[in-house]
């Protein structure tokens, strides 16, 4: 015996007052320093169930210092098992751990059978015959039993015998603690599980390549199957009461929990299958195995229901770019009016303009630029007035585009625009500027023509929400499945998402959350897997109605068209580890988890995952290959009627401002002639 725990690094020992004689220092000695003892004394009145805070102590040092075995020798039986439910409950006992017990027929009680089945690396020692003495008719012989694992236990718990130990030397020397998980020798295992994408979905009764078990298929039905047949025991799947109702589950204010949940906190299911999420809430619960995948935690949420197509002429641009052309704009029209107010400055000689009569004679008048005013009976000035045109009265010819601020901006606008100058400016410092210009002219055409292109030939731009800050500023209502989703949001430390968790809304019916999405009211709150599937699932749902009402073909394209208008969110909330659920402190966790490390390194759970995904990835891509085919439509045409409108608004408010201050300062004024109705008339004889 002593030999047994050599290969042990740490051991625990809990006796009480009659027992704890048989540990002496000689007997600590034999091991020497190569393992460490914790030893916890425990007191006939001590309530296991809730034992003393030193004992606790003791047993949580115990375990994370990784203790291998635990001997426990209590001459009350009802100790030692108020101890087991203690450390089971609370995990502060390894029960992966090696037990030593005294039997004792109270252990097996039926109320301890669910102890039992987590465990089952525990031996009992039975004493038989007398008092210890010479004669060898009265040695004494001892009995080493285990529980009957794999086997399951109905009403009755009947120990297995494993060998005896007597004359200081065991009968067979078989391993007491051999590995009972390797083999579970076809047992059945109940299978705890409710549809939910993409860890298993309800089969439909027709041939697939997939695995179904009990009309479930899926993913973690894919892992099940490898691990069952590597483990060599069979499953009973079946769906908790009212799952569709409760999913998940959650504590009730009994005291009791529903679900899923309900399910392995009750020992009615050895494993659950649900998309089981990696977080403290359920690992208090149950045991979970290694995370086999990373799902993305996001919003359905809805498009956008205002329309950005009337911004279809400046969304070429970026607004800073507009902004750059602008400046530019103005800045040049500046740089023109001031070199065209320059040449004028400088240009002292007089202009010579030859003039056509009827007589076909020819008059020869110098314009001189600074004479504003002549007597208005010289002949020269009448002739200018009947023969020079007002725009040429005081300018030199070339120039009058740019030297007045007005038309100045209006000519750099309109080059802007690739419409030509009316006549070639004079100098040459103008004519270098405007070829230059003309330069930068044609290349911001062709950058906006070349997105205008592009703009107009790919779908409609939509505008959709893709953060968390975004969905927040949008004052949508969030909710989702399950108690276990808000309880995330509200033990979020990040402000936000707390946020999102105040107002967080219970859904049970996930086709009821969609169709709220779709009204612009509500954000549902999924795996991005699920959260595909609802999508294509409500397609079809309208398409099977839309069918039944004998619609065409091109009707039920256009209101499937205008139907779709859901996006899931591009950021997620959180990415979280997918698990299997197993029983608190299940025996099999272990070799479970080495099998699905095994499938993980296969990659085979990648493959599975796109079986699952694969028909709705492809109604999916038919779906956006519909939404494809209409290049151009009234929408993306509807910002040039926008802009046509707003030039005709500012038109007609121009056409009337002119109007009212011709009518009320123009023809009240003493000098206005109605013959010749020239504001600049009037202005000059003023």
């Amino acid at each position: 015996m002593v030999k047994n725990l050599l290969p042990y690094k740490c051991v625990v020992i809990i006796s009480d007052d009659i027992y704890s004689g048989t540990f002496t220092k000689s007997w600590y000695r034999r091991f020497g320093p190569f393992i460490t003892f914790v030893v916890i004394r425990v007191d006939e009145y001590e309530d296991l169930l809730s034992p003393f805070e030193e004992t606790q102590s003791c047993l949580e040092t115990a375990k994370n210092d990784g203790c291998q075995m635990y001997l426990i020798l209590l001459s009350n039986a009802l100790q030692v098992s108020r101890l087991l439910r203690f450390g089971d409950k609370y995990r502060v006992i390894n029960t992966r751990s090696q037990f030593v017990l005294l039997y004792d027929n109270r252990l097996f009680d039926k109320t301890l059978f669910y102890l039992w089945k987590r465990i089952i690396n525990v031996i009992f020692i039975r004493r038989y015959g007398g008092q210890k003495s010479d004669t060898k008719k009265n040695m004494p012989w001892y009995e080493i039993t285990t529980v009957p694992f794999p086997t399951q236990i109905t009403s009755i718990l009947i120990p297995r015998r494993l060998d005896i130990w007597t004359k200081s030397k065991f009968r067979k020397g078989i391993d007491l603690f051999r590995d009972k998980t390797s083999d579970l020798r076809n047992q059945t295992l109940k299978v705890a599980a409710f549809s939910h994408i993409p860890g298993t979905t309800k089969s439909l009764q027709e041939k697939t390549e997939r695995t179904v078990i009990g009309n479930f298929s899926g993913t973690e039905i894919e892992i099940l199957q490898t691990v069952s047949a590597a483990m060599n025991f069979h499953c009973e799947i079946y769906e908790p009461v009212d799952v569709d109702v409760d999913l998940w589950g959650g504590k009730q204010s009994s005291g009791k929990y529903t679900g899923l949940v309900g399910e392995m906190v009750g020992t009615k299911a050895d494993i659950a299958l649900g998309d089981l999420y990696y977080t403290p809430y359920i690992l208090d619960l149950m045991d979970l195995s290694i995370p086999y995948n990373t799902e993305c935690l996001t919003f359905l949420t809805p498009e956008s229901l205002t329309d950005n197509s009337w911004k279809t002429l400046i969304l070429p641009f970026k607004p800073t770019m507009w902004a750059a052309v602008l400046v530019c704009l103005f800045i040049c029209g500046a740089v023109f009016h001031a070199l065209a107010r320059f040449h004028e400055s400088i240009n002292r000689k007089p202009k010579v303009l030859e003039i056509h009569t009827k007589r076909k004679k020819i008059i020869t008048l110098a314009i001189y630029p600074e004479i504003e005013k002549l007597d208005s009976n010289d002949k020269y000035t009448k002739m200018r007035e009947q023969y020079i045109p007002p725009r040429f009265e005081g300018q030199s010819i070339g120039l009058y585009q740019f030297s007045e601020p007005i038309n100045s901006v209006l000519y750099t606008y309109s080059m802007l625009l690739l419409v030509s100058l009316p006549k070639l400016p004079t100098g040459w410092s103008l004519r270098m500027l405007t070829g230059w210009y003309w330069l930068y002219c044609l290349l911001l055409v062709v950058a906006y023509r070349a997105s205008m292109t592009a703009i107009l030939a790919r779908p409609t731009p939509r505008v959709t929400i893709d953060t968390l800050q975004e969905l927040v500023n949008s004052h949508l209502k969030c909710g989702g499945w399950g108690d276990i989703n808000r309880q995330f949001f509200k033990s979020s430390p990040d402000s936000i998402t707390k946020l999102i968790g105040e107002n967080f809304e219970l859904v049970n019916d996930s086709n009821e959350a969609v169709d709220k999405v779709a009204q612009g009211v509500f954000a549902f709150y999924e795996n991005s897997y699920f959260l595909k599937e609802a999508l294509v699932k409500r397609q079809l749902r309208f398409q099977i109605a839309r069918t039944t009402r004998n619609q065409s073909e091109r009707e039920m394209r256009d209101i499937a068209r205008e139907d779709r208008n859901l996006h899931i969110m591009t950021d997620c909330v959180i990415k979280m580890p997918i698990s299997i659920g197993l029983q608190k402190n299940s025996p099999i966790k272990p070799r479970v988890d080495k099998y699905i490390r095994r499938v993980l390194e296969a990659g085979l759970v990648k493959k599975w995952l796109q079986d699952v995904m694969a028909p709705i990835l492809n109604a999916e891509v038919q779906s956006t290959q519909e939404e494809m085919k209409a290049i151009m439509n009234m929408k993306k045409f509807f910002g040039a009627i926008v802009a046509l409108f707003i030039g005709y608004f500012i038109s007609v408010v121009v056409l009337i401002v002119e109007n009212v201050y011709f009518h009320f300062f123009v023809k009240r004024n003493p000098h206005y002639n109605k013959y010749t109705r020239s504001i600049q008339h009037v202005k000059k004889a003023e």
